[in-house]
């Protein structure tokens, strides 16, 4: 099926699938270990009406509490998952990573903003309208891990954190580790402060400054601008990306999105094009039973 998504290049990164008049994306880079549900939301196939319109399972966001289990209902079953087996983060910019054990099945972990697990049939799920969703794979231990990094989580380095956690609890090696970085806003989209940059400055390396972020006016001999006052185009993807590789998994492990939340405002929510009142998009991502 096609949707109609705008990518910002012809790579295949993703799969458009479609169950049950539910669309949701797939990476053809997780369908090949066959171990795993997973997949990521679009603004379609669910019955929710005005802002949230029309598949937001998120609960916190306002929409009807009837059309919030109905979507999530219906998207369970596209993905091909129990939607009582879903267990949830409740994101507050941490660099917070819990473990989903057996009697977490369901749960929502509160101040969380990534899970993992080696507990076969609990699906993960996570929420985003421009933030950046992180999927790890680890096909050796059987174990997988989704969080949620914005710029505070980037700049936290939350994907390296997920991955010590997987290494600390299962003993995963980050080389077998397959992840992914999931549709969120682009560079091109993103606008920071001065401020924002330089956390940045502070946790990556000067040789990567200039794939990270640009001024969005080139500097001049006569600004006399502070850093502070400036306005800068922040590449969450490349950052998430460097963190990966930092983190000790392959380069050919990586798959890095090239779909925007934000240049897709009539098929996927985001927050910079419509503001507060949206719904959430929802990675999910959980080992078969």
């Amino acid at each position: 099926m096609k949707l109609g998504l705008k990518y910002k290049n012809e790579e295949h990164i993703f799969e458009e699938k479609e169950k049950n008049k539910v669309p949701y994306l797939s990476y053809p880079l997780f369908e090949n270990t066959g171990l795993v549900n997973h997949g990521f939301s679009t603004r379609l196939g669910g019955v929710s009406t005005g802002c949230w319109y029309s598949m937001n399972i998120s609960a916190a966001r306002g929409d009807s509490p009837e059309h919030v289990a109905e979507n999530r209902k219906r998207i369970a079953q596209a993905i091909g998952v129990r939607e009582e087996d879903f267990t949830y983060t409740n994101q507050t910019h941490t660099t917070n990573v819990a473990v989903a054990r057996e009697e977490d099945r369901g749960k929502q972990f509160l101040e969380t903003d990534g899970i993992v697990t080696d507990v076969p049939g609990i699906c993960l799920v996570t929420f985003f309208a421009d933030c950046v969703p992180l999927y790890f794979v680890d096909p050796v231990k059987k174990a997988v891990g989704l969080s949620h990094s914005g710029w505070r989580g980037t700049a936290g380095k939350i994907g390296r954190v997920t991955v010590e956690k997987m290494k600390e609890e299962f003993g995963s090696n980050p080389e077998d580790i397959l992840a992914a970085v999931g549709p969120s806003i682009c560079q091109d989209c993103y606008e920071v402060s001065g401020d924002v940059i330089e956390r940045f400055q502070e946790v990556f390396d000067r040789s990567l400054w200039r794939k990270l972020f640009y001024p969005v006016e080139p500097l001049t001999e006569h600004d006399i601008c502070g850093i502070k006052e400036r306005k800068y185009q922040l590449n969450l993807w490349e950052a998430n990306r460097q963190i990966f590789l930092e983190a000790g998994i392959k380069e050919e492990h990586i798959a890095v999105t090239n779909l925007c939340t934000c240049c897709n405002p009539e098929l996927l929510f985001s927050h910079r094009a419509a503001g507060n009142r949206r719904g959430n998009l929802s990675a999910f991502l959980g080992l078969k039973e």
